[in-house]
């Protein structure tokens, strides 16, 4: 498939993930996806790291609530810092979301299916800190999101998107020509 094709049929997969091992040599190629993102004035604000080791992941797992992701083999942690890069402004939330679709797309390649969990763990009940501190993230980062990774054993649900017509248009807003 040709990335095109990818983004098209591409879906957040929150199913069951079957409990194959995600190689290495995969989850860098996922990674270095992420970093190859664009970041605001180069600061490259985003880090990440691949979490493989069941008994990390049970312990992730067990402040992530409610659950999601709990099958998948892997997750990639998304963390950001926040630099102001031009004129005050911070480009992290830009930054990390460029490296999470990067990484979406690159997973899709590989054979994996996943789903971006931000809002799940970014709420006031801190689960991202409550993770950053079961993975020593020094505190000057944020963990922001992860990616559960692993093979769908459940079939991919497509969302019906709304027509073109309706979201997109030429030279002025709602010019079909």
């Amino acid at each position: 498939m040709g990335v095109i094709d990818i983004i098209s049929e591409r879906t957040s997969y929150r199913g069951r993930y079957a409990s194959d091992r995600i190689p290495r040599e995969h989850l860098q190629l996922i990674m270095e996806a992420g970093l190859a993102a664009p970041s605001g004035c180069n600061k490259q604000t985003t880090s990440l790291i691949a979490v493989d080791d069941p008994d990390i992941l049970d312990k992730l797992h067990a402040v992530i609530q409610p659950p999601i992701g709990e099958t998948a083999p892997a997750m990639i942690c998304v963390l950001t810092k926040r630099i102001f890069a031009y004129r005050d402004k911070c480009y992290a939330t830009q930054d990390y979301s460029a490296a999470i679709e990067n990484m979406l797309l690159a997973i899709v390649e590989l054979g994996y299916q996943s789903c971006w969990i931000e809002g799940h763990i970014t709420d006031d009940d801190k689960i991202g800190h409550q993770m950053a501190q079961i993975l020593n993230v020094p505190d000057e980062y944020e963990l922001v999101c992860f990616l559960p990774i692993g093979i769908a054993v459940e079939d991919l649900k497509k969302v019906k998107k709304r027509p073109f017509e309706e979201r997109a248009w030429y030279n002025s807003f709602g010019n079909r020509l």
